[in-house]
């Protein structure tokens, strides 16, 4: 690595260049130091982690999100626990849903979802559930379909519709079919039932699993400790350091400028460049500028936003679980997170307790734009609707947003991204790799995967990247390739 000097402008010279410091980036940062090779990080936000960052305020770690660890990828676990050691602690999980005044157990429970409900609404949910199996939607073209064909349409109106419209802010008609497929394959009414009555198996799919992994002080730790690593083997993670430019010569990337917090210019010049920043951004940054239409179908690739509330509670125990889905139309707020029940190191006093209220919403809408205060006053407000919290009880807040947390599979989206992905495989040493790198809504274990296999083409492989969980499956019930470790031993972990 090298750096010049040229008219107070620091240009750079690496082997792979990385844009963007979340799981992606920094798994294949860890990944080319094994294999030898030198890279740059550039990440626009002032600390790593990208969306499975922690944040931090007065002692207390918001995991903005929610991110379990669980994976059915060798390799992804292999990289967890070496990095994380004992900071690895398996939690249980408990989630339940708010509905109707009332709690119900997700996975569902029989036989307290049949008391909850009721006689007569049990019974509607088994006739329109017979319904759907006698008169199925032929074609399942979006979220309602698809969902109401394995569970019914009253269960689709109980526990889905409002909650998934919550999250995308758009009718469940208007959502692709595609990441319903995605999320929750491999459940269905027979199933919820069955897993109800009989203790899951080991290998269940994952919205049915009791246990998770999870780091001491959230997945932000896991980030950290990474990027302390590759900094110690002499690779540079640099900080609010925002793209702006991606200069081609043919169909080879010759240099990306980027600008620091101080408004000064960074240029670096590497063989290959791994990007995990959201697609619409990338290829407005080519330059020279790709065909009017491509920018226009990077446009037409949409995303979703949400803001984390956290409030600090006096008081030890609230309840028990990790999170809750909240279902009722009559609050904003889609979940609320308890993250002491998900590591109590969360916590820095035992006598509290922090939960994090999430509200999707889109950037620069009335709830993005709402003043903190405000945001900390509905989030309490909030709170005490549903019976959970006194707002007396309420003695500190703080509120973390969170910009393109969600790539959205609506209307034509496909198309546009297939208009996409072929002109960026034209460009021999791009790759693109993670959540929005590949506009998929993938999970953290799923995007290390696909920077694993972007070292792996470097050095030398033909992988594939783009069609990484395309089957109509939820992801960890697919079969992921194998993937070697990359150079020998580890990163000493020690060095932190």
């Amino acid at each position: 690595m090298s750096i010049e000097s040229s008219n107070n402008n620091q240009i750079l010279t690496t082997d792979v260049l990385i844009i963007g410091a979340g799981p992606a980036g920094l798994t294949a940062a860890y990944q080319l130091a094994k294999a030898g090779l030198k890279s740059i990080v550039m990440e626009m936000g002032p600390r790593v982690g990208g969306i499975a960052r922690t944040e931090q305020y007065k002692g207390y770690h918001i995991d903005i999100g929610g991110h379990r660890f669980y994976t059915k990828i060798e390799a992804v676990n292999r990289f967890w626990r070496e990095v994380l050691g004992h900071d690895f602690l398996r939690r249980p999980r408990l989630s339940r849903i708010y509905y109707n005044g009332r709690f119900f157990y997700y996975p569902i429970r029989l036989f307290d979802t049949l008391l909850k409900l009721g006689l007569l609404e049990s019974a509607r949910v088994l006739v329109s559930y017979i319904q759907s199996r006698l008169l199925p939607y032929s074609q399942e073209e979006n979220f309602e379909e698809w969902v109401s064909n394995r569970f019914g349409r009253r269960l689709y109106e109980i526990f889905f519709k409002t909650y998934t419209e919550k999250v995308w802010g758009m009718p469940c008609r208007e959502i692709k079919a595609e990441w319903a497929a995605q999320r929750i394959k491999g459940l269905s009414l027979p199933v919820a039932v069955r897993n109800a009555l009989l203790r899951p198996r080991q290998n269940s799919v994952k919205t049915l699993i009791e246990e998770f992994h999870y780091p001491r002080l959230g997945p932000g730790m896991l980030w950290e400790k990474v990027q302390s690593l590759v900094e110690a083997q002499g690779h540079r993670v640099l900080l609010n350091h925002k793209v702006v430019s991606l200069s081609l010569n043919g169909k080879r990337v010759t240099k990306v400028t980027a600008i620091d917090s101080q408004g000064g210019t960074i240029a670096i010049e590497a063989k290959h460049i791994i990007s995990s920043m959201p697609l619409s951004e990338l290829i407005r940054c080519l330059d020279p500028p790709p065909p009017s239409s491509l920018l226009e179908a990077a446009q037409r690739l949409t995303y979703r936003d949400f803001l984390t509330v956290a409030l600090i509670i006096n008081q030890a125990d609230l309840f028990p679980d990790n999170w809750i889905y909240v279902h009722s139309p009559e609050v904003k707020v889609g979940r609320i997170q308890n993250f002491k029940n998900w590591s109590p190191h969360m916590v820095p006093d035992s006598q509290t307790t922090c939960l994090g209220l999430e509200y999707f919403c889109t950037e620069g809408d009335e709830l993005w734009s709402m003043d903190n205060a405000d945001l900390i006053e509905l989030a309490k407000q909030e709170l005490a609707r549903i019976d959970l919290v006194a707002t007396k009880d309420v003695i500190d807040g703080v509120v973390f947003r969170q910009p393109k947390a969600y790539p959205v599979y609506s209307g034509e989206y496909k198309s546009y991204l297939e208009q996409i992905s072929a002109y960026i495989d034209t460009i021999s040493n791009l790759q693109t790799t993670g959540r929005n790198g590949l506009h998929k809504y993938n999970n953290q274990d799923h995007s290390m995967l696909t920077a694993m296999l972007a070292v792996k083409n470097i050095l030398g492989e033909q992988n594939d990247i783009w069609q990484a969980n395309t089957e109509r499956a939820y992801y960890e019930e697919i079969r992921v390739p194998r993937v070697k470790e990359v150079g020998q031993g580890q990163l000493n972990p020690k060095i932190i």
